[in-house]
C-alpha cells in the first residue's frame, strides 16, 4: 500500500440512497439526450424528399447524408467516450450537447450538398459523445437496485424523440402549414431548442463522485455525495441508508489508462463480457437500422402509402418501442439481467423470422405489419437498451465511458451494412428477397439470445464495484 492510497464509502453511500427528485433530475436532464437522437434520426428520414427537393439532390447524396450522420457518431463516441474518462463526465456531458445545439441549428441552414453532409456529420458527433457521457454518467449515480430499469428507460426514451419526430414531420410536410421548402429548415430548430432546455438542467447535475474517487479527490467525491443526502433528508440529519450496510474500498490514484491497457482489460481479463456485449450491440445495431431506417421504403414501394403519410405508421412503431423498456425494466432489476436479456432477443428474433414469412405471403397490410413490428420491437428496445446498461455495468470505471462508446461504435459499423443490404433487397422489388433480409436479422438476434443465457452477468442489485472493481482499488 503506498501513501497515496485512500478508503472511500462513496459507492456504497451512492448505492443506500431512495429514489429522489435528484434522481429524476439525473434521469431527465441526461435522459432527454436519447429523445434528440431520436428526433433527428426520424425527421431526416422522413424529411429527406423535402431537404432533396430544396437543396436538389439525388438519391445517393441523400443517402450519404444519412451515413455522415453515422461516422459523425461513431467519431464522436470515440473521441468524446476517450475524453469522459480522463476529463470527467460533468464535462463531456456539457459539451457533446453544445456541439449538438449548434450543429443541428447549423443543418437547417444548409446550402448544399457539402454543407449538409458537413453538418450531419458534426451533429452526429456531438450525439455520438452522449453515449459514453450520459450511460456512465446514470450508471454510476442511480442507486444500484434501480440501476436496471433507469439505464432501459433513458435509452428507450430515443423512441420519444421518434414519435415527435413522426408528427413533427406530417407538420412541416404539409403544404397548408408552412412552405415544405422552409417547413424542414424550421424543424431542425427544435432540436436546438430542446438542447438548451437540456443544457440548462444538466448545470445542476453534479460531476460523477465515484470518478472524483478514481481520480484521487475522494473529500471532493464525499462533498457531492453529502450534497445529495443533504437535499434528500435535509441540513443536519443522519442519512438512513437502504438495504444491508456494505463495505468501503480502498483506492489509490493511477495514472490515464492508455489504449494498450484497455485492450488488455477488454481482450484478456473481461473476454466472455467482451464477447457478451459486442454480441448484443451488432445484433440489435443491425435488427435496428436494417428494419427501421428502410421501413419507408416498404411501405411506399409494397403498400403504395404516400409519403406525407409515412409518420402515421412510425408513430406507432415509436410507441412500441417506447414502452418496451419502460414495462420490461423493472423485470431486469427482480428477474435479473441473463433472463430478461435472452428472453427479449430470443423472442424478438422468433417473431421477426415469423412476420417476415407472413409479409413474403401478402399476409399482412401495412396497419397489420405496422402492428406486428410494433409488437416485436416492444421487445427489441427492452434487449437493445439492456446492452447499453451491460456495457456500462460489466468493465472497471476508470474505462467505463470508452467501453460503451467501443461497442457503440462497433456496433454502429456493423449496423451501417442492414439498410444498404435492406435497400438492395427491398429495390428488386421481390418480397421472397426481403425475407431472406429478415430472416438474418432475426438469426442474429436469436444467436445474441443464446451468447447472453450463456455468458450474462448477473449485475442486479450489485454494486458497479462489485460487478468490476476498479482498477484503482486496492486489497486491505
Amino acid at each position: 500500500m503506498t501513501a497515496r492510497s485512500f478508503s472511500t464509502d462513496v459507492p456504497a453511500r451512492l448505492d443506500g440512497l431512495p429514489w429522489s427528485g435528484f434522481h429524476t433530475l439525473v434521469v431527465a436532464a441526461l435522459g432527454i439526450s436519447w429523445i434528440l437522437d431520436g428526433l433527428e434520426v426520424t425527421l431526416v428520414g422522413s424529411l429527406s424528399p423535402a431537404i432533396a427537393r430544396s437543396l436538389a439532390l439525388d438519391d445517393a447524396q441523400v443517402g450519404w447524408t444519412g451515413t455522415a450522420y453515422v461516422l459523425g457518431a461513431v467519431a464522436g463516441a470515440l473521441v468524446f467516450g476517450r475524453l469522459t474518462d480522463r476529463f470527467g463526465r460533468k464535462r463531456l456531458f456539457i459539451i457533446t450537447v453544445v456541439v449538438y445545439l449548434l450543429a443541428t441549428l447549423a443543418t437547417g441552414l444548409s446550402w448544399n450538398f457539402a454543407s449538409l453532409a458537413a453538418f450531419r456529420f458534426v451533429t452526429g458527433a456531438g450525439i455520438g459523445g452522449e453515449y459514453g457521457a450520459v450511460n456512465s454518467a446514470i450508471a454510476e449515480l442511480v442507486p444500484a437496485r434501480r440501476r436496471g430499469w433507469t439505464d432501459l428507460a433513458v435509452n428507450g426514451s430515443f423512441w420519444i424523440g421518434a414519435a415527435l419526430g413522426a408528427v413533427g414531420s406530417v407538420a412541416a410536410l404539409d403544404p397548408r402549414l408552412v412552405d415544405p421548402a422552409l417547413g424542414w429548415r424550421l424543424a431542425f430548430g427544435v432540436g436546438g431548442a430542446l438542447a438548451l432546455i437540456v443544457l440548462f438542467l444538466r448545470r445542476h447535475i453534479p460531476e460523477s463522485p465515484r470518478w472524483l474517487m478514481t481520480h484521487g479527490r475522494p473529500d471532493e467525491a464525499s462533498r457531492v455525495v453529502a450534497a445529495i443526502e443533504a437535499r434528500i433528508w435535509g441540513p443536519g440529519r443522519t442519512p438512513t441508508p437502504l438495504g444491508a450496510p456494505r463495505p468501503g474500498l480502498r483506492l489509490t490514484p493511477r495514472g490515464t489508462t492508455r489504449w494498450r491497457e484497455i485492450a488488455v482489460i477488454l481482450l484478456r481479463l473481461y473476454p466472455a463480457r467482451t464477447v457478451l456485449v459486442a454480441s448484443l450491440m451488432a445484433a440489435q445495431a443491425f435488427c435496428y437500422n436494417a428494419v427501421f431506417f428502410t421501413y419507408a421504403l416498404i411501405l411506399v414501394r409494397f403498400y403504395a402509402v404516400p409519403a406525407g403519410a409515412i409518420g402515421w405508421f412510425i408513430l406507432p412503431f415509436a410507441v412500441g418501442n417506447f414502452t418496451g423498456p419502460l414495462l420490461l425494466g423493472p423485470l431486469f432489476d427482480s428477474l435479473g439481467r441473463k433472463t430478461m436479456i435472452a428472453g427479449t432477443y430470443g423472442v424478438a428474433g422468433l417473431l421477426l423470422c415469423l412476420v417476415g414469412w407472413a409479409f413474403s405471403a401478402s399476409l399482412l397490410s401495412a396497419v397489420g405489419l405496422t402492428a406486428a413490428w410494433s409488437v416485436i420491437f416492444f421487445f427489441a428496445s427492452a434487449g437493445a437498451s439492456a446492452a447499453y446498461l451491460t456495457a456500462g455495468e460489466c468493465f472497471p470505471l476508470e474505462i467505463r465511458a470508452v467501453a460503451i462508446s467501443l461497442f457503440y461504435a462497433f456496433g454502429s459499423v456493423l449496423g451501417a451494412g442492414g439498410p444498404a443490404l435492406f435497400g438492395a433487397l427491398i429495390g428488386s422489388g421481390e418480397r421472397g428477397r426481403v425475407f431472406l433480409g429478415y430472416l438474418f436479422a432475426g438469426a442474429l438476434m436469436i444467436a445474441a439470445a443464446i451468447i447472453a443465457a450463456r455468458l450474462g452477468v448477473a449485475a442486479e442489485g450489485r454494486s458497479l464495484e462489485d460487478v468490476a472493481p476498479p482498477l484503482s482499488a486496492m486489497a486491505d
